[in-house]
């Protein structure tokens, strides 16, 4: 069996100890196992990083760029060979492995640009014989944590902004994905960056999470994960003074009118629900229908639902790869159980697929007669699970739609300009579409949400450097 280190400070280093990558399609492939670091090896990741910061921090912009598009050109050249590994390890399709791993490397090269067009300011002051500078530069060490469903493209959108305005970054990767990350930190190894620049820990978030947490000498945390370990860490890391990012879920409404193109609407609910086994911050789980489409709505989308093919993730015609492991399997069994006991009906799927023994499958469940206050609409599922909410209009529609802790990202489908205007523009998310699948956005444009959905400034696009810089003001006297 394979052994894969971490990087620590321009070397691989052996682990404190090692965990098997297992394969969620086959329980019985195990993928190689990877190092766990200790709270020892976190503390020196994070102490080469703090000692390599003067440097890159002032480093030419030549320099970042020349790096982060050698990340990306391999990246984007090896799509196929790291999306398989992706698909393989988180469970994905392949060919939302393939599609993930391009995505990666588009935001390298977007950010690799990035590093040509750092801007400031140069203004008169009101007081003659003055000139103004305001100037954008790095804010130091910043730590990562990212979560398993996402393995290659949210570190990448963080990993990205972080070297390009000349930080230095620790990056702690969720257990149950490591492959992915480390294939990245291999491509980042041989980019040209000065050790201690870029430094991979995988290790628990008891040890390797709370070190980097709690350490004076990381300025930043950037976070995706779930809602309870976001608030945690937003709250330590305020307390000591660093700049905090919380990216931490959804329970996104999709809304279906009377006047919505039928066809365009059950393809944006089956998208948002169901694809990557629902395993998306962004997952349309909540869809709200009103009155005088929902029945019809309710078949076609049952149909379409129980045509999905589940498999194998690798497999060529299979569309729901499995659940990412066992544990997340029995927490989408028991909210569908829960559904059920609080009166709603599932109207299909729901349960495990007993002829799929090797793996963690799961058949897409759909839950009608549900109402707003039940737990399927007010917790994140996390998995291919879709409720639907019968309401008489749109009023009430933007009401439920809005009723939610979550703010991340909300869809509407209808042919009305009144109501997709008038959506856009109350409903109380960060992202919103408008016949489109509430999963699913570009990587040069801000993503992130309102309310217990994120904290702090945006990741991805122009809008990364609100979090990645600090600004200064300098005076000089010029007469």
């Amino acid at each position: 069996m394979t052994k894969f280190d971490n990087f620590i400070g321009g070397e691989w280093v052996a682990g404190a100890s090692y965990a098997p990558n297992v394969n969620p399609s086959n329980t019985s492939d195990i993928i190689g196992d990877y190092a766990v670091a200790d709270r020892a090896q976190a503390l020196e990741a994070i102490k080469v990083a703090k000692d390599a910061a003067p440097g890159w921090g002032m480093s030419g912009i030549q320099a970042r760029f020349d790096a982060l598009d050698f990340i990306a050109t391999e990246l984007l050249a090896r799509k196929q060979e790291l999306g398989e590994l992706l698909s393989r390890e988180e469970g994905k399709t392949l060919a939302e492995g393939i599609g993930e791993v391009a995505r990666a490397g588009q935001i390298f090269k977007y950010f690799a640009g990035e590093t040509l067009r750092i801007t400031g300011d140069v203004l008169p002051s009101t007081r003659p014989g003055f000139g103004v500078e305001v100037t954008r530069e790095p804010v130091g060490v910043i730590g990562m944590i990212t979560p398993w469903n996402f393995p290659i493209a949210i570190p990448a959108w963080k990993i990205a902004p972080a070297l390009a305005y000349g930080n230095t970054v620790v990056f702690k990767p969720a257990g149950l994905v490591p492959g992915s990350a480390w294939a990245l930190a291999e491509i980042i190894s041989r980019a040209g960056l000065p050790a201690g620049t870029f430094n991979l820990v995988n290790g628990s978030g008891r040890e390797v999470g709370e070190t980097i947490v709690m350490s004076d000498d990381v300025q930043a945390i950037s976070f995706t994960g779930s809602v309870p370990t976001g608030c945690d860490i937003r709250n330590r890391a305020v307390a000591r003074g660093a700049k905090v990012q919380m990216e931490m879920g959804g329970k996104n409404p999709l809304v279906v009118l009377d006047d919505a193109d039928l066809d365009i609407a059950v393809d944006c609910a089956l998208q948002g629900a169901f694809f990557s086994t629902g395993q998306r911050c962004t997952a349309s789980s909540r869809i709200i229908v009103t009155e005088g489409i929902h029945d019809a709505f309710v078949d076609a989308l049952a149909a379409a639902t129980k045509a999905l093919k589940v498999g194998d993730a690798r497999d060529s015609s299979t569309q729901i790869g499995p659940v990412v492991d066992v544990g997340q399997l029995e927490s989408n069994l028991k909210y569908v159980e829960q559904a059920l006991v609080e009166g709603g009906t599932l109207v299909c799927g729901g349960d495990r697929i007993k002829d799929k023994p090797e793996g963690f499958y799961m058949a897409p469940a759909l839950i009608t007669d549900t109402r707003p206050e039940m737990t399927i609409n007010r917790e994140e599922v996390f998995g291919p699970v879709a409720s639907v909410v019968k309401v008489k209009d749109y009023e009430e529609a933007l009401k439920v739609a809005n009723d939610s802790q979550f703010g991340l990202s909300s869809g509407i489908c209808t042919s009305s300009l009144k109501y997709a205007t008038d959506f856009k523009r109350r409903s109380e998310a960060g992202m919103v579409m408008v016949n489109l699948p509430t999963a699913g956005v570009d990587y040069h444009v801000p993503f992130g949400g309102t309310k217990g959905s994120s904290y702090g400034s945006r990741e991805q696009g122009a809008y990364a450097k609100e979090f990645y810089t600090t600004v200064k003001t300098a005076y000089t006297r010029s007469a």
